[in-house]
């Protein structure tokens, strides 16, 4: 494995170059043609689209054939201007593919119900498809994955092999493993490194996937909340789950902040350039949900917000159900097939709802999704531009904040940056 990494350093662009150059001079194989798998915007601040630059730049210079295939998952197509904005202008648009996790995918194997009734503790016993995007198998000598690793919702810590089988991953896994960390408990994932959805992404790539030339190069990010600027602390490459762990340690020391005391209301900004949809904004309810007093509110603010899910189907089911809850979720699984078709859908309906304990206001600006929609699916509303009068990001700081009158709140700039969780209920979690 090779590593930099601790709580105090800041890897700066040198030092990273070195270190991504170090690693691929070190390959035990020709590097005539290779895959990379970079997050897609909705990671900016991960690093990635820096060393996917470095890494082309790198290996082209020296006669290499290099595809991106950026780790869309669920999320839409990545725009020209999105594309740039992550990895900048020395890339040729021809070289990034757009990966479709519905039609273009190959199934490799497949996980029997046995395996999930023992993951989930006999709440599931379905099996499940492992189907990766068909062009991993085109006879890349290398394919390396670039990501962060920081706490996640669904499978506990992102990045590793969730970048391959659900980042470049098929329908079936993708909606089954979701539902899986939906009814494992949400709570009892988030910051977590080894959890059930997290056996299930190695069980597929370990057995259905070892053909393939895979290897990892990991960052951990950290927020500086006095000075506002992000640090890479962490530098992690090589082909197995000791790179992964690692990166785990670090990023639970770095990215989970602990509070000694339950906000009542916490105020959460999404930058518009990463969140347009709540598929992707309700990772302000996720990473929040452990810090949130009982009967307190969260509020949204979500200025580029256009759309529910980034799917058309996930879309429709959003609007159809409405963040429901966990029992509601359940319910409509068993009536609703095309819901039981779509699990991952379900599962951020439960996901994205407080369950009644506390309150979500989301706070739309001028993106397209309006104050009627929002409370159709289950949510408060008010205009961002009436909001932000009195909560302005511009003025907030990280963590707690008095404001003029009086009123204290607890301020997220990026949920996607941590998780944040009262001590004693992360506590109570472990």
């Amino acid at each position: 494995m090779n590593s930099r990494f601790g709580k105090d350093i800041s890897i700066q662009l040198p030092e990273l170059r070195e270190l991504v150059f170090q690693y691929l001079d070190e390959a035990d194989q020709p590097l005539d043609k290779v895959l990379l798998l970079p997050p897609d915007h909705t990671r900016l601040n991960s690093m990635a689209g820096t060393i996917t630059a470095m890494v082309y730049g790198k290996l082209v210079g020296e006669g290499s054939e290099v595809d991106i295939l950026p780790a869309l998952g669920t999320h839409n197509p990545m725009t020209e201007a999105q594309l740039r904005m992550m990895f900048g202008d020395t890339i040729p648009l021809e070289v990034f593919k757009v990966h479709d996790w519905r039609n273009e995918v190959v199934c490799k194997g497949t996980i029997g119900g046995d395996a999930l009734s023992e993951l989930s503790d006999g709440k599931l016993d379905y099996a499940v498809d492992v189907e990766v995007n068909k062009r991993l198998f085109e006879g890349y000598d290398m394919i390396l994955s670039i990501g962060q690793v920081v706490p996640h919702e669904v499978v506990g810590m992102a990045n590793y092999t969730k970048n391959i089988v659900v980042g470049v991953g098929g329908s079936d896994l993708i909606n089954k493993s979701h539902f899986l960390g939906a009814v494992s408990g949400i709570e009892a994932t988030m910051g977590r490194t080894d959890t059930p959805v997290r056996k299930l992404f190695n069980r597929a790539a370990d057995t259905c996937l070892s053909e393939l030339p895979i290897h990892y190069i990991l960052t951990v990010m950290e927020l500086d909340y006095e000075s506002g600027e992000i640090h890479q602390r962490g530098f992690y490459a090589g082909e197995d789950v000791s790179v992964f762990e690692e990166a785990c340690k670090l990023s639970r020391a770095v990215n989970i902040t602990l509070l000694d005391r339950e906000p009542k209301k916490v105020v959460v900004y999404l930058d518009p350039h990463e969140f347009q949809s709540t598929w992707l904004g309700n990772k302000s309810v996720y990473r929040t949900r452990m810090a949130i007093a009982d009967d307190g509110d969260l509020i949204v603010l979500a200025p580029a917000l256009n759309e529910f899910g980034e799917d058309p189907v996930i879309d429709r089911l959003i609007r159809k159900f409405g963040y429901c809850g966990t029992t509601g979720a359940l319910k409509a699984v068993e009536e609703d097939e095309e819901l039981r078709d779509n699990l991952g859908a379900a599962a951020h309906l439960m996901a994205g709802s407080s369950d009644g304990r506390f309150r979500i206001t989301y706070c739309p600006g001028e993106g397209g999704v309006t104050l009627n929609e929002i409370r159709s699916v289950g949510y408060e509303a008010e205009p961002y531009d009436e909001v932000v009068k009195r909560y302005d990001p511009k003025l907030l700081k990280d963590g707690f904040n008095i404001l003029p009158d009086g009123e204290e709140i607890f301020f997220v700039s990026n949920p996607a940056l941590g998780l944040w969780a009262f001590k004693e209920k992360f506590k109570e979690a472990e």
